[in-house]
């Protein structure tokens, strides 16, 4: 079977993020245009085509079109003080096919001239997702320990911005009450910039991808069950 393989991006992306971090600006992106598309734009696009290759060894309900995969570079700059008209890396992710962008477990990774990003996890669950995820977890939170230890140890400690307290309807000593608090749960790395350009580069963040899956994978479980109008009846 054919498997799209991925050399790495060329040296020339790293410069042009590079210069976009010093010249974040129409003026310098306009005549740059070209060189974005061909030597960056294009390639990451191969990359999420060579990752759809292997997630159909091992991950298929997160194959993602590579033009929805690969986000836009231009920032939304409505409602930001900053009013930088472009990011400074290009980013990508993986949304498991049972959801949206961020409410359903997914893989994220992002390339610039400072680093490498690769995550995987529930970012921006909705909030009848958010219940089922706490209850699920007040209920299983020993199996799901466990189950993080794998990739804690090449991915580093399960993280995401927590609530001060145990939300209402959980026991504020319920042993589980540090997931509980959670509001985000995210495995994050960050790796050399210089392996964007090696052809090493995708081999890594699958290895990181497969350690991660199986806690995506337990995430999963009750976001499956959710009927959205029972579970807002219980958050009233």
């Amino acid at each position: 079977m054919f498997r799209p393989m991925f050399e790495g991006f060329p040296p020339e992306a790293l410069t042009f993020f590079r210069g976009l971090a010093r010249n974040n600006h129409r003026e310098w992106f306009l005549p740059r245009k070209e060189l974005f598309d061909t030597s960056v734009k294009t390639p990451m696009l191969g990359l999420a085509e060579a990752i759809n290759a292997e997630f159909a060894r091992f991950a298929p309900d997160y194959i993602t079109d590579p033009k929805k995969a690969v986000y836009r570079i231009y920032r939304d700059v409505r409602f930001s003080a900053d009013k930088s008209p472009y990011k400074t890396h290009l980013a990508a992710i993986f949304p498991r096919r049972t959801g949206s962008k961020g409410s359903v477990p997914g893989f994220y990774l992002s390339i610039s001239a400072k680093e490498i990003g690769v995550a995987g996890g529930i970012y921006e669950p909705s909030p009848e997702h958010l219940l089922a995820l706490r209850t699920w977890l007040a209920e299983n939170h020993e199996a799901f320990r466990k189950g993080v230890r794998g990739p804690e140890k090449l991915m580093g400690k399960l993280q995401g911005e927590s609530l001060r307290r145990v939300p209402k309807g959980f026991a504020a000593d319920h042993p589980a009450s540090d997931l509980i608090k959670m509001k985000r749960w995210l495995f994050h790395q960050t790796l050399a910039p210089e392996l964007a350009t090696s052809p090493k580069l995708l081999g890594e963040l699958v290895k990181r991808f497969k350690a991660i899956l199986p806690v995506l994978e337990m995430l999963n479980q009750p976001l499956e069950r959710v009927r959205p109008r029972a579970v807002e009846a219980r958050m009233r």
